[in-house]
């Protein structure tokens, strides 16, 4: 289960080569559910991600408040470098890339994405939390910005299909 919260970036913090990061490249198969390739320096992924839809019980009610965080299933598959090539020249729309860094946050880590090529300057961050509970209480450090959870053309399989 992932539990996220995504926002623009305000201002990041200085001497972002201190932090630990890499060169990612991804590209999108499917967009419903969401089937993603990705390379991450040498190391090479398959992801497939669907939106949690809670029991009715617990389920919160719709709202258009952007802060409400995005609650995934997602499965992760190791690839070899040629089933990656492979699958690559079978991707929808462009392949996105992109720098992260992982910034710590007390208990928490942040995941600044600085974004290349055709998203040259968007600069998002992604916080997962262990629990909707503590995705609801986070306060965002001042380097964050606006709150882009919900926003739809925020989310990288988007960005892949701009031309």
């Amino acid at each position: 289960m992932e539990i996220e919260r995504k926002f623009l970036v305000a201002n990041p913090p200085a001497n972002l080569e201190q932090y630990p990061h890499v060169e990612i490249e991804q590209g999108y198969l499917c967009t419903s559910p969401t089937v993603r390739i990705r390379k991450m320096g040498d190391v090479y992924w398959l992801t497939v991600k669907e939106p949690h839809q809670p029991p009715t019980a617990n389920h919160r009610p719709p709202t258009t408040d952007n802060r409400q965080p995005i609650t995934n299933r997602e499965e992760e598959f190791r690839l070899t470098e040629g089933c990656y090539n492979h699958l690559r020249a079978k991707c929808d729309g462009h392949l996105v890339s992109k720098t992260r860094y992982r910034i710590p946050l007390d208990e928490l880590t942040a995941e600044l994405d600085i974004f290349h090529g055709r998203h040259e300057g968007l600069q998002l961050v992604e916080v997962e939390f262990p629990s909707t509970e503590v995705a609801d209480s986070f306060t965002a450090p001042s380097w964050f910005g606006d709150d882009v959870s919900t926003r739809p053309e925020y989310r990288n399989s988007f960005l892949s299909q701009i031309e």
